[in-house]
């Protein structure tokens, strides 16, 4: 049985840094685990993704440089999230599925984190 839970977030001002954590449990060698991020009245947004193996990570154009995506030890991924933009507001969610930026791709999803990016 897959399950995702995600942590971390809250308020954080412009230029800022915060980590969001995803605690996993059910994924599988060649699984994917990847994040997302909804903004009010927008719809639902790639960020990054990563291999269960932790060697093969992608990311939005829009986050690259700035957030980094890893796989630690206790079946959890991270995302590390620096030098915010009021942009990145919205809720975060993790979720399991393939190697694509679409969120119909991904079968399985946390109950999402909240941020919140002021100046």
């Amino acid at each position: 049985q897959v399950q995702l839970s995600e942590s971390g977030g809250g308020f954080v001002q412009v230029g800022g840094s915060t980590r969001l954590s995803c605690a996993a449990s059910g994924v599988t060698f060649n699984d994917v685990v990847g994040w997302f991020r909804q903004a009010p009245g927008k719809d639902r947004e790639f960020v990054a993704s990563i291999s269960w193996t932790g060697v093969i990570t992608d990311y939005v154009d829009s986050v690259k440089g700035r957030f980094t995506i890893s796989r630690d030890i206790k079946n959890s991924v991270d995302l590390k999230m620096n030098s915010l933009k009021p942009e990145d507001r919205g809720v975060y969610f993790c979720a399991r599925g393939a190697w694509s930026g679409r969120p119909e791709k991904y079968g399985y999803w946390g109950q999402g984190t909240q941020v919140t990016v002021s100046s």
